[in-house]
């Protein structure tokens, strides 16, 4: 069973930086897409960022030249660095992947997810 494990969230001020971390256990896929989405309360959770099996990364426009996703294979984690960071990045941060790639950015495509880690930026 797959598991997904986010860390690295919290509060910043506007123009800081955070880098959250997703630790997967349990991978039995061998080719697999993975993503980072957020959510607001009353809002749909949105794609971020989502990096192929391969390593090719995409980003939504809102966040292109501020965000870089990464992954580490030897251990399994995801990372996704967030600079400049905005207050409309406030949001809960969620880790998924998708074992029937490819993917994008449709919360639809993707199998396993994470319980979220809060980041929340202020003015």
């Amino acid at each position: 069973q797959v598991q997904l494990v986010e860390s690295g969230g919290g509060s910043v001020q506007a123009g800081g930086s955070l880098r959250l971390s997703c630790a997967a256990s349990g991978l039995t896929y061998r080719r697999f897409y993975m993503a980072w989405f957020r959510q607001v309360p009353g809002k749909e959770r949105e794609g971020v960022a989502v990096i192929s099996s391969n390593g090719n990364p995409t980003y939504a426009d809102s966040v292109k030249g501020r965000f870089t996703i990464s992954k580490d294979n030897a251990k399994n984690t995801l990372y996704l660095q967030m600079n400049s960071l905005k207050p409309e990045d406030t949001a809960m941060y969620y880790c998924a992947l998708a074992a029937f790639p490819p993917a994008t950015m449709r919360a639809d495509q993707y199998n396993y997810w994470g319980q979220g880690t809060q980041v929340t930026v202020s003015s």
